[in-house]
């Protein structure tokens, strides 16, 4: 086909027009990226605020590390704009919207609503990429006929559509686009190599596969293997307390075997875009599709649900261990993100633990450098310093997550009662210094 041809020297020479719909972490990650290789990038934001900050050269979203200067920088060279709606058409469109879940159901408002603006303005040669985590099927099933239907044009004949699942951790600093292999799915093999070419100009490695299928589910067992993991270590640490046993050592000592295992660490439950939501995906799809359930899945992400009610109880009975109630107890909690290093507290086991700690009574306070206010049982809590006084004070401090820059030993030596929920005290002694883990 002629226009492939066409369209693969516009994307391998940069001179592809890139349109980025939606700038969350994930968009705006993908945007600036492609805007650094040199590419001509538009961000589409529905959101104006966001939208008005991202055109002044302000980065609205705190876990995307972008240098001081560069969005104004990029700007001023031409190569990003953002704006708040899809008006002009592009060689190359990547959906980048969230999906998350309604009443147990997946959410696909925004993929259709992404999908009917990038139709209006779809011309022959274009490339559509949807990187939106959804279950498999959606690419092909939804998406395609949305655009067929709207232009008038054929996937496939007149223009590419693949499914190339986001991979971003954020927060991390050592995996990023450039050295995270990307996964890339085609509706057919032409698609498959554009979508290719295009991800080839800002990432070390492309891992093509046979459709968008399998591109969609990749993401999905990737998440579910983490989940399923997080799972059984959860469960390891609740089962190593009823024998007295510190889970910590366990997963260090098991973690020394240099063949079959691999390391996941217990803590409150899991939170995030991706964790809590993504297999959910997944069983949702094998119930409809399949008509049956996906029981491993499902236990494990049970496992992970009841670990915030554990951890409360588990506080609740420390403190009648050192003759407190919970009731009217003084609560510090270290943390409120959902994880460390990070200021995203979307579906956080930590707050879901505070909840249930007001919920019995306790005075809370909270630390968290990374998020500066946050709802607990219905009242916003404002982050306090970390005071030795603030610490010494509290008749239990809860970690609840394991933020860096954090004297932990510390912490330990100046509290009452400590109880580590994410194995930042391991290496001290629990017996001495009033500490709990398990």
């Amino acid at each position: 086909m002629a226009w492939a041809d066409e369209a693969r020297a516009r994307i391998t020479d940069g001179t592809a027009r890139v349109c980025v719909v939606g700038c969350g972490y994930v968009g705006l990650s993908l945007a600036v990226e492609h805007a650094r290789s040199g590419s001509t990038v538009v961000g589409i934001e529905v959101n104006e605020a966001r939208a008005k900050e991202l055109r002044a050269g302000t980065n609205p979203v705190p876990d995307v590390a972008i240098p001081d200067g560069e969005l104004a920088a990029l700007r001023d060279a031409g190569t990003l704009t953002f704006v708040s709606a899809l008006a002009d058409p592009a060689d190359v469109y990547v959906i980048c919207v969230n999906t998350p879940l309604r009443d147990g159901s997946p959410d696909l408002r925004f993929i259709e609503s992404a999908g009917e603006s990038v139709a209006k303005v779809l011309q022959r040669g274009a490339l559509v990429v949807l990187e939106s985590t959804t279950y498999p099927g959606t690419t092909e099933e939804l998406l395609r006929p949305l655009l067929e239907e709207t232009s008038g044009l054929v996937a496939g004949d007149d223009f590419a559509l693949a499914h190339s699942p986001e991979r971003i951790n954020p927060a991390d600093t050592t995996f990023t686009i450039r050295n995270t292999p990307k996964v890339v799915g085609g509706l057919t093999p032409s698609s498959t190599e554009l979508a290719a070419a295009f991800y080839a100009r800002v990432c070390d490695t492309v891992v093509p596969v046979s459709s968008p299928r399998t591109a969609e589910i990749t993401k999905l067992f990737e998440n579910t293997f983490r989940e399923v993991n997080i799972a059984l270590a959860n469960e390891m640490s609740v089962v190593c307390h009823e024998f007295d046993i510190d889970p910590w050592e366990v997963v260090r000592a098991a973690g020394t075997k240099p063949y079959g295992f691999t390391p996941f660490k217990p803590g409150p439950g899991v939170g995030g875009e991706c964790i809590p939501v993504d297999p959910q995906y997944l069983a949702w799809r094998v119930r409809g599709k399949v008509g049956r359930q996906f029981h491993l899945l499902e236990a494990a992400s049970d496992i992970n649900r009841r670990m915030p009610a554990h951890v409360a109880q588990r506080a609740a009975e420390i403190l009648n261990e050192h003759g407190k109630a919970m009731r009217g107890a003084t609560v510090l909690l270290l943390g409120v993100a959902y994880k460390g290093g990070s200021g995203d507290t979307r579906e956080s086991p930590a707050l879901r633990v505070a909840d249930r700690l007001a919920a019995a009574g306790a005075n809370l306070s909270y630390h968290d450098a990374f998020v500066a206010s946050a709802p607990i049982n219905g009242v916003v809590h404002e982050s306090e310093p970390l005071s030795d006084d603030a610490v010494a004070s509290a008749d239990l401090v809860v970690i609840l997550t394991d933020h860096p820059d954090i004297d932990y030993a510390h912490i330990v030596d100046g509290a009452k009662v400590t109880y580590d929920t994410r194995g930042v005290t391991a290496d001290l002694d629990a017996g001495a210094l009033r500490l709990y883990r398990a």
